[in-house]
């Protein structure tokens, strides 16, 4: 079972488009973005995009430096775990099965996630700047995890609340639940295996299969 963080382990996607629309795009002097663009991306990769595609007023390294100032103040202060999400990973480990985060997030922003909510006994934790490769929407991320994992990515379920999180899971051949918690519901999860609404739909998709 692989599980994308943001958006799905916390509900962080809420902040991100919060911090994006006050903070960051107004600091690179950015408008007419589609938030769902950038979406599950890493960060890196979204400072590079915006100064590449929107001519940002300011250079990616510095692009770099406001997310990561926002990323200390949102998963050591706002964020909230999944309802459930601990309950949940037990009960998949009691029924043998394989479970690993999966996220385009740094591994110093994961272990402020991890920390802070005591979140342990994963068999991976995948962060797409450890990959070689491409990150979301490309499919490498979710090749690598399935190899981490020791399953093949056909029998692999991947969670991901994002259209390119949905489309790296799917591309590397994994079955994706597309997972809406609450927060941007507009983004296009259609690709997805089948979409569910919160924890309690989410729980009963993975315990059934």
């Amino acid at each position: 079972m692989l599980f994308d963080m943001d958006g799905v382990i916390v509900d962080s996607e809420r902040y991100w488009a919060e911090y994006e629309e006050e903070r960051i795009l107004p600091a690179a002097e950015v408008s007419g973005l589609d938030p769902g663009e950038i979406t599950g991306m890493n960060y890196k990769e979204i400072a590079a995009y915006l100064t590449e595609n929107y001519d940002a007023a300011v250079g990616a390294d510095e692009l770099q430096g406001i997310y990561e100032e926002c990323a200390a103040e949102l998963y050591t202060e706002r964020a909230e775990l999944m309802d459930g999400f601990r309950d949940l990973c037990g009960t998949l480990r009691d029924r043998g099965v394989r479970t690993a985060i999966v996220t385009s997030s740094p591994p110093e922003w994961i272990e402020m996630v991890r920390e802070r909510f005591d979140l342990t006994g994963f068999d991976a934790v995948v962060s797409a700047e450890e990959v070689e490769g491409p990150g979301k929407p490309e499919p490498h991320i979710y090749r690598h995890a399935a190899e981490a994992v020791g399953v093949d990515p056909a029998d692999c379920v991947a969670v991901e609340d994002s259209t390119n999180g949905v489309a790296s899971a799917t591309a590397a051949g994994t079955t994706c639940i597309g997972y809406r918690g609450g927060s941007d519901r507009t983004l296009d999860l259609s690709a997805a295996d089948v979409v569910v609404d919160g924890p309690q739909e989410l729980r009963a998709e993975l315990l059934a299969r």
